[in-house]
């Protein structure tokens, strides 16, 4: 049947055909409904139904996509805002679409074929490559899967992979897009260059004060104070607390005697193998070991490479005989154990010892863990206190320090950056505070800012400072060199426009860089991104590709000089680039009919949307 669908999609009836079919799928709408669901569903799309849990891994997954982008998990409000909750629902309606066409056509996967695709599969191998259903088991329950779910999601890929195999693959790339990317990727220029910067000019003349009063006024929104509340902060957490607190030798041994069966330390080595995949290599290990000689050293005789396993428990290392063997061995001994296809040499390099703690080891930690167990307990009656000094006026200091706490004055800005790195407060409340205290009046309480269940906050408005225009004195320095710069920058960038008039007027290159003391450089052939270094960076070779083949002009490059060029040779895009360029024009072309596909089965199918639970699900968090 995959064939019959690639033939007719080769033909041209078979493309109008596709054409009128997804033209005519696209006039239909998409219908919104409310009714009629399960509450563990979000949509139905072809008779088929979209869960909260198939909706929820999807969309952990996208927000993973977002979080790598910038830096951090968005929140629910900026996961809505990227349109995330849209882009996943859009994407398993598509793939629910595809399915119920492929099973209309009685599409399927064999069993032998999932098997085969379990066991090629990277991500349930053991650390010898081979498949480890231990591991399958593992990594699918850290992804909220159970084998059957796992099954039929494989099941139902295979499915879209034949389906979109037969209908769009073998569909010829267009000669003329590969010809146009042929050519924008391949084409090659060579120029003539000088570079021009302030260093070629006489410096400017020092500006008089009427000149730094004029740029001051022009440019007075660069030369302003910002905003700040100089405040003083006290913050309680368990830490803090815990930070008061001195614990006795005495207490800590009896902590000791105490914990001590459960101050047990797991045994580590750090394990490595070498895969003797040949004769040779197999007989060098093997001759090595029965002559004594260390594993260094027929490691470097033999030229062959140790595989780092890593600094493991026993219980760490799936592979049992690997494991037994391990830790069997004395440092920097080695053994050979039978493998998959070969054996292999196993060595130790480093080893951990395991067993009891003992109390010196643990004194640190153990001081540390009573002290902050003490702190939970005191942290609700010390909060209740401060809250009765605060309501009775006393002055922060003062009640920091009636219980050992520190207060901390800051000149604040509105960003909060400037908390940032208080351990007690943290990146995360810096901005919540700073809104706080921007809200705050001077002279009256500031409420308490609960930052968690064991974590809040106190300040009192010691000073504020609003933005203002600076003066001439404040920053005459700044402006000096401000105007400077723009005086040089304005100088170099009319002695640019200056040669670039001689050239047009026909003056040879060379005679227009020697009037300045330069001497032109003949670039390499250079493609659209540049020659990957700062002078000829993509920014230059846009301009020089901004033209024929006697264009010449100016651009600034990466080290913010001015580039002055003129085309000397244009090279067309060799053919040892058409196949891979082909190769992008097809699976392009591939992507947009399979989108084009996608938008007219979803149109004719309906997707029904239940708005209650996709609502309670982005609104309220229950996502993330």
């Amino acid at each position: 049947m995959l064939d019959s669908f690639r033939h007719l999609t080769k033909t041209w009836f078979g493309k109008i055909l596709g054409a009128f079919l997804i033209v005519g799928l696209a006039g239909f709408g998409i219908s919104n409904v409310i009714t009629g669901f399960g509450t563990n569903t979000v949509a139905t799309v072809a008779g088929q139904d979209i869960s909260v849990r198939d909706y929820q891994r999807a969309y952990n997954t996208q927000i993973n996509a977002v979080a790598q982008q910038i830096g951090r998990v968005p929140t629910v409000e900026e996961a809505n805002a990227f349109g995330v909750p849209g882009a996943v629902l859009d994407r398993l309606a598509g793939e629910a679409a595809v399915n119920k066409l492929g099973e209309d056509l009685g599409l399927g996967v064999s069993e032998d074929r999932l098997g085969k695709m379990l066991a090629e599969d990277p991500s349930f191998s053991s650390a010898l490559g081979a498949f480890d259903r231990s591991n399958f088991l593992r990594v699918l329950q850290q992804n909220g899967f159970t084998e059957a779910e796992y099954f039929d999601l494989q099941t139902k890929a295979a499915r879209r992979q034949q389906l979109v195999s037969g209908l769009l693959s073998g569909a010829p790339a267009p000669a003329t897009a590969t010809d146009l990317l042929t050519r924008f990727s391949g084409d090659t220029r060579t120029v003539d260059y000088f570079v021009l910067n302030a260093q070629a000019l006489p410096p400017v003349a020092e500006p008089t004060e009427e000149e730094l009063a004029t740029y001051l006024k022009d440019n007075q929104a660069s030369f302003r104070t910002r905003a700040t509340r100089t405040i003083e902060l006290l913050a309680l957490s368990p830490e803090a607390i815990a930070a008061t607190k001195t614990i006795s030798d005495e207490e800590i041994a009896a902590e000791y005697e105490r914990t001590k069966d459960s101050r047990v330390k797991i045994e580590r080595r750090t394990v490595k193998q070498v895969v003797l995949n040949t004769p040779e290599l197999e007989k060098a290990f093997t001759d090595g070991k029965a002559a004594g000689t260390p594993f260094a050293d027929v490691l470097t005789a033999s030229g062959a490479t140790a595989q780092d396993l890593g600094n493991l428990s026993k219980a760490e290392i799936t592979d049992s005989s690997l494991a037994d063997a391990a830790f069997g061995l004395a440092l920097n001994d080695y053994v050979i154990i039978e493998g998959i296809g070969s054996k292999r040499a196993v060595t130790v390099s480093a080893i951990e010892l395991g067993g009891v703690v003992s109390l010196e080891d643990a004194k640190a930690d153990i001081a540390k863990q009573l002290a902050l167990t003490q702190a939970r307990n005191e942290y609700t009656d010390v909060l209740d206190q401060i809250e009765e000094l605060r309501a009775a006026f006393k002055p922060l200091p003062e009640i920091a320090e009636r219980f050992g706490l520190k207060t901390v004055t800051i000149p604040l800005t509105e960003s909060g950056t400037e908390l940032a790195n208080d351990p007690d407060v943290g990146a995360d409340a810096a901005q919540r505070i700073a809104t706080a205290v921007f809200k705050a009046e001077q002279g009256n309480l500031a409420p308490t800012i609960q930052l968690s269940s064991t974590r809040n906050v106190w300040f009192d408005l010691k000073q504020v400072d609003e933005a203002r225009d600076q003066t001439l004195e404040e920053v005459r320095d700044a402006v000096i060199t401000a105007w400077t710069n723009a005086k040089t920058d304005e100088a170099v960038a009319a002695e640019v426009t200056k040669l670039l008039e001689q050239v047009k007027a026909g003056s040879a290159f060379a005679d227009v860089a020697g009037s300045i003391g330069q001497f032109p450089i003949l670039s390499q052939p250079l493609k659209r991104a540049g020659d990957g270094t700062t002078v000829l960076n993509q920014t230059v070779a846009n301009e020089i590709f901004n033209g024929g083949p006697t264009h010449f002009g100016s651009a600034v490059n990466g080290d913010g000089d001015h580039v002055v060029f003129q085309v000397v040779e244009v090279n067309q895009g060799t053919t040892d680039q058409t196949a891979e360029i082909k190769k992008f024009v097809e699976e392009s072309s591939r992507d947009a009919l399979y989108n084009d596909l996608l938008t007219g089965l979803k149109s004719e199918a309906g997707l029904r949307i239940n708005e209650q639970v996709l609502n309670q699900l982005t609104d309220t968090g229950a996502l993330q």
